[in-house]
């Protein structure tokens, strides 16, 4: 019934006023893409990182093209823990027309069999290809690239761990943009001699599609506030009512879905105590909802899976492939 009401009256499109919303390139950026660049005569392999929920939207195609190269790649999707599992196949199908080699992780896993696959697969790749000016090397040099927040720097810990059994040689935190800029080597293995150049999360300099850019956001691959989490909310209530993916009603304890993102952060505000203390136009207090607070509500709640577990790119998939 939920589902019949939403495709019947609720946007069958997502409209934003400001188009230049996702457009966001720091300067570090810029930098850290001619750092690279001129390490790969250095690098025996590069590995791409990205996040599971956003397969197709946001990757960086300069990587691709003028990072990686003639060199070994290898596309790792991290946290797909968080995605539906019934979708992984079909993700994995798409990617590898463009991509060989395709790598599920879930870096907080310990015991992920995918990290446990990335290293195996860069030696085995690294051992079948032209290694150039390296041919007489006998350590290993690999590059890991990717946009901001995706869990390359948990993917280097995990692999120390796994690999040397010592603590944590790159920081990790929620905030994207940690990296600033390439580092030294990074040991990843004593036999054979392995090390590996973290570096800074790199976003294409323009992006265009709209949609792409918004789902970037609510991945944490851009800092909230620099989208708007009011914006970042209509797009993900729009987006949930459209895939009728509708756990967020029961979960914020809703009467039925809605498609007026006012109406929900209202609700959610009024639900979570969130209130602001306002002067109105006779000068007199009045309380009113705090929407900015409901907002981050709503969003932690979609990156703690309160939501359920969302592949966003699923409105990129072939029909059939949902079905299976």
């Amino acid at each position: 019934m939920a589902g019949k009401i939403a495709a019947e009256t609720f946007r069958s499109q997502f409209k934003t006023i400001d188009k230049d919303v996702v457009r966001w390139f720091p300067g570090h950026m810029g930098r850290g893409l001619k750092q690279m660049q001129h390490k790969l005569r250095s690098v025996d392999c590069i590995i791409e990182v990205h996040d599971a929920r956003i397969p197709f939207s946001g990757r960086n195609t300069d990587f691709k093209y003028t990072i990686s190269g003639i060199k070994p790649h290898i596309l790792v999707l991290n946290k797909v823990d968080l995605i539906n599992p019934k979708f992984k196949r079909a993700v994995g199908d798409i990617l590898r027309k463009e991509y060989e080699h395709v790598v599920f992780t879930n870096c907080k896993n310990t015991n992920c069999e995918g990290v446990k696959r990335v290293f195996p697969l860069a030696q085995e790749l690294i051992g079948k290809s032209d290694r150039f000016n390296r041919s007489n090397e006998e350590d290993f040099n690999m590059m890991i690239i990717g946009v901001p927040n995706v869990g390359k720097s948990s993917l280097i810990n995990a692999l120390r761990i796994r690999y040397l059994r010592r603590g944590k040689a790159s920081q990790v935190g929620a905030t994207p943009g940690i990296t600033k800029s390439v580092l030294h080597k990074i040991k990843m293995s004593e036999k054979p001699l392995f090390y590996l150049f973290d570096t800074p999360g790199i976003l294409t300099p323009k992006i265009t599609n709209v949609e792409s850019g918004l789902k970037l956001a609510l991945c944490a691959t851009i800092q909230d506030h620099l989208v708007g989490e009011n914006i970042m909310t209509d797009y993900l209530l729009y987006w949930l009512n459209k895939q009728q993916h509708f756990k967020y009603v029961d979960y914020f304890k809703l009467e039925k879905p809605t498609d007026n993102i006012l109406e929900l952060l209202t609700h959610i505000s009024k639900m979570h105590g969130k209130t602001l203390k306002m002067r109105n136009h006779l000068n007199q207090y009045v309380i009113k909802p705090d929407l900015d607070s409901a907002a981050r509500i709503m969003l932690t709640a979609f990156r703690n899976c309160d939501l359920g577990k969302i592949l966003l790119d699923e409105d990129l998939l072939p029909p059939v492939s949902k079905t299976i």
